[in-house]
């Protein structure tokens, strides 16, 4: 689908507030609302707006640890990297998981409470899976910048 300029404020605005009223949207990208609201129907259905989700705050979960884990696989084979997929999406210390180049096969951002749970993560999880060659843990000491939002070229 192409998106137009009008397209794309209404996505960047919706990024920020998904919340804004019909009518408070329309008059910031310079529409009639009826037509403002057929445009976020159609980003919609055609799946340009894949969800819509409450932010909440992390500290509220009591996981005041973030760590990034670094996985090597024994193997290169897409049966193995399915099998740990399948595992990992069943984890919910593991915030985001990214299947990657280089030295390592996956990144893994995973919040905790403390150390003793990751160490429970790392005994039920990651000790587990047979394919693991060797992992990595990086501790995080500060988030510097965190954002949902996605930059839209012009």
């Amino acid at each position: 689908m192409e998106l137009d300029k009008i397209d794309r404020n209404i996505l960047v605005i919706l990024q920020r507030n998904n919340r804004i009223a019909n009518v408070e949207l329309a008059e910031e990208v310079g529409l009639s609302p009826p037509a403002c609201h057929k445009r976020v129907k159609r980003l919609r259905d055609d799946n340009i707006i894949v969800g819509d989700v409450a932010l909440v705050n992390p500290e509220l979960s009591g996981n005041k640890l973030t760590l990034l884990v670094s996985v090597e696989m024994e193997r290169d084979r897409k049966d193995v990297y399915d099998a740990f997929k399948h595992v990992i999406s069943k984890a919910n210390e593991v915030r985001h998981c990214y299947q990657i180049t280089g030295g390592y096969d996956f990144m893994m951002v995973v919040t905790v409470p403390d150390i003793q749970a990751y160490e429970s993560f790392v005994d039920r999880v990651l000790h587990t899976e047979a394919n693991i060659r060797k992992f990595q843990t990086s501790v995080s000491l500060r988030t510097v910048k965190s954002s949902t939002e996605i930059h839209l070229k012009e």
